[in-house]
């Protein structure tokens, strides 16, 4: 982080730091998923809204708060969703019914969003513009290394102490987040008109945007296609014992790391040119794991590999975002950082859907094929795009 004054590089951590505390409780949702359902008397699938209903407040909350908080100073609204945040889960922990667990996740999960979209905005400014795919891949970097170990901590707590306790615990985090961030975000002095209603629907209208959304949502829900039954595939597919399934996720999680920190370092002069290698990579190797799930050398070997392209997209296609609204619509550019966040989790829910989907039709195996076929779908559009725009 050469050539950032000290509180830019503090602030930068702190958001790296609320990253981490919203990939923890994104990703700790599969860990605890069977004791929420037996401590409330209920059927795992019914348990699983805690993951859904989590993707939907993603989805929704973060445009729908971008937009009713878009004349407030950007650290006022991360503060406030930090509190929101905390509070979420605290009332998560303490739910006395599944309802009340829900009403919880959905309030952190609207904080998810909103958090994520202006984060990155401001990440993008605290550096020159050549480095800002770098900087927004740092502060996804927290919510990377989530992704490694949030499901095999939430496991292993859940199994020890209750699943109660890993929410009390993130709520700690979003706390010294809040912390942090307090003491290190710039304070703006605002020096533009905030946007008007018509500024913002330019921008739901622009179509180079919204094709850049749909991007965003196969190239990176394709991902998930594969990744949500990753557990499942190596307990049947790969044959691989119990016991060793948590190790073999925290290594993927540890490639998705590495992948998100490889792609804010690769220089995107040409971002949709990089956005289509990674994409056709990723659906070979996708491909590819087809053949190799039945073999664990190779089965293992391939998922280093698809950890390292799956996340790599992230931090090039939000910094792309952000380029082209401060083109074509730079009063809006919040907005528009918001809508890339709910692709991304929109990509999310539809890959899941899908994988669920395909499992039941014609089994787990077959789950790379389908995401191989999205991921090619994004790279089509963006070779398209890369034509016409």
């Amino acid at each position: 982080m050469h050539a950032l004054s000290s509180k830019s590089r503090l602030a930068l951590i702190a958001m790296a730091l609320t990253f981490f505390s919203v990939g923890v409780t994104e990703f700790i949702s599969v860990g605890v998923l069977p004791a929420v359902a037996s401590d409330f008397h209920i059927s795992t699938a019914t348990a699983g809204m805690i993951t859904s209903l989590y993707a939907l407040g993603v989805a929704v909350g973060g445009p729908v708060l971008a937009v009713i908080t878009v004349k407030a100073a950007r650290r006022r609204v991360i503060l406030g969703a930090l509190v929101a945040f905390v509070a979420g889960h605290l009332l998560i922990s303490l739910a006395p019914t599944f309802h009340w667990l829900l009403v919880g996740r959905f309030a952190a999960a609207t904080a998810h969003g909103i958090l994520f979209a202006l984060s990155s905005t401001i990440a993008a400014e605290l550096v020159s513009g050549e480095r800002q795919a770098w900087a927004i891949s740092f502060i996804f970097g927290g919510f990377t290394i989530a992704t490694a170990f949030g499901a095999p901590l939430g496991t292993l707590v859940s199994d020890h102490f209750g699943w109660r306790i890993p929410f009390l615990v993130i709520a700690g985090l979003g706390l010294l987040a809040f912390a942090l961030n307090l003491r290190t975000l710039p304070r703006e002095q605002r020096t533009t008109v905030p946007p008007t209603w018509a500024q913002q629907w330019h921008l739901l209208t622009n179509k180079t945007i919204g094709l850049v959304l749909v991007v965003t949502i196969l190239g990176y829900g394709g991902t998930f296609v594969a990744f949500t039954y990753l557990s499942p595939i190596l307990q049947t597919v790969t044959h691989v014992a119990p016991r060793w399934i948590s190790p073999i996720l925290v290594i993927y999680g540890l490639a998705i790391a590495f992948g998100n920190w490889l792609g804010g370092r690769l220089i995107a002069t040409a971002p949709l040119q990089l956005l289509r290698r990674i994409f056709l990579l990723q659906a070979v190797a996708l491909l590819v794991f087809y053949w190799t799930a039945n073999q664990l050398g190779p089965a293992i070997l391939t998922i280093i590999v698809l950890g390292s392209l799956g996340f790599m997209n992230v931090p090039i296609l939000q910094a792309y975002v952000l380029k082209l609204a401060k083109r074509q619509a730079p009063t809006a550019v919040n907005l528009a950082a918001a809508l890339n966040i709910a692709g991304f989790s929109v990509g999310i829910a539809l890959g899941t859907a899908i994988g669920g989907i395909v499992t039941t039709s014609w089994g787990l195996a077959t789950t790379a094929l389908a995401a191989s076929g999205m991921v090619l779908l994004g790279y089509l559009l963006t070779w398209w795009l890369s034509r016409h725009s």
